[in-house]
């Protein structure tokens, strides 16, 4: 093996599963709704249809657009909402802007995270909830805001909001 150049990019000794994420990856880029096609757009789309970012969408993008990896990686770990990593089975998003921070958020948060057994923005232990910190759900009038799995719920109150985690273990519900 010594002296022997082995291609690590090589796709035809790319496993099946390293070629269907590919494929995905690929059909994310190239059915971009806008014309103006960028490395931020373009991880985006990729992050919306797989709902994280492989490296392998870094590679792709980069072959994509035109630009360095380098690049494509400087743009995805620039911004927090990008995940590297797939999320959990549920998603929970608390939203921490001035209206919902208010009435009632930090209350929610504390709550949430003693109910998840985390100490911060993450994943629970067992995949099954991600928990995140957003700065505007866009739902003012109804504050305090949640999202669950992308779904909106306003007026959120601390004992909803545990039911609604309890709802999510037991059922698999979404509230």
């Amino acid at each position: 093996m010594k002296g022997e150049n082995i291609n690590l990019t090589d796709r035809s000794s790319m496993s099946q599963q390293d070629s269907s994420m590919r494929q995905r990856i690929r059909q994310a880029l190239m059915t971009q709704r806008t014309p103006t096609v960028t490395v931020l757009s373009s991880l985006l789309a990729v992050q919306d249809a797989l709902s994280y970012l492989p490296n392998e969408a870094m590679e792709e993008t980069s072959s994509f657009i035109g630009a360095s990896v380098n690049d494509v990686w400087a743009v995805a770990s620039f911004y927090t909402n990008f995940r590297s990593t797939p999320p959990a089975r549920h998603t929970i998003e608390i939203c921490w802007g001035p209206s919902c921070h208010m009435t009632g958020a930090p209350a929610l948060l504390q709550n949430s995270l003693g109910a998840l057994g985390l100490s911060g923005e993450d994943d629970t232990n067992d995949g099954n909830v991600t928990l995140k910190y957003n700065t505007c759900l866009g739902a003012c009038s109804q504050a305090p805001a949640i999202s669950v799995d992308h779904k909106i719920i306003g007026r959120m109150e601390s004992k909803r909001l545990l039911d609604l985690i309890s709802d999510l273990y037991s059922s698999g519900s979404t509230g």
